[in-house]
């Protein structure tokens, strides 16, 4: 489920060379593009008035978002799979998801009154985003042990219909377990069914290990 600036030399050197911006920039690498926050650059101050900031005419449901966030991502590691081999490039993406989920959740830990247990599952209950993009139950809500069941999965299936399950589990599934780790080191997630890879539904399950 959703929602890196530090690499090695020889990742960034592949990244650099093989994977592209935009490819970088699906998978929300924050090292695709430098940003500066020089408060005299009059790009910056001005950006609010540009014209390419207006807002769309066209309305898009969750289904035609994702497909066209992801369409092109997925072009791309499926483009560069077939030069350089789908297990290399998988392994890419899981490395970068990894961090950049576990950055997420040490910065949504930071901006939290704090960061135990049913602050952090607190946010799979009566969350209005995933009502729109999950069909999930909670199985289970105790002190230590949280779990939820998801039959249906927007990002799940973007990908599947794509035939790029292994992509999407590597960029979407994958850094799950980062994220609750980044959130707090006591949190660890369990789960060994997903949607993405050809499961009937996703067992996440979180357990409080105090």
């Amino acid at each position: 489920m959703k929602h890196l600036n530090s690499v090695n030399p020889s990742r960034r050197q592949f990244i650099t060379q093989i994977l592209p911006a935009c490819a970088m920039t699906c998978m929300g690498g924050g090292f695709a593009f430098a940003k500066t926050s020089n408060k005299n650059n009059s790009f910056f101050q001005d950006a609010e008035k540009h014209k390419f900031n207006s807002e769309m005419d066209k309305i898009l449901t969750y289904r035609q978002y994702m497909n066209l966030r992801y369409g092109e991502f997925i072009s791309i590691v499926k483009a560069f799979s077939k030069q350089f081999g789908k297990d290399k490039v998988i392994e890419l993406i899981k490395k970068h998801d990894a961090e950049n989920m576990l950055k997420y959740g040490q910065s949504q830990a930071k901006k939290s009154p704090d960061n135990n247990f049913q602050t952090y599952v607190s946010m799979f209950r009566n969350n209005p985003y995933y009502d729109k993009t999950l069909t999930m139950e909670i199985v289970e809500d105790t002190e230590k042990a949280f779990e939820i069941k998801v039959t249906e999965c927007i990002w799940a299936t973007t990908f599947l219909q794509a035939n790029a399950g292994e992509f999407g589990y590597a960029a979407i599934c994958f850094g799950d377990y980062a994220w609750a780790e980044g959130f707090n080191p006591k949190i660890r997630m369990v789960r060994d069914k997903t949607l993405m890879q050809g499961d009937e539904y996703c067992n996440h399950r979180y357990i409080w290990q105090i």
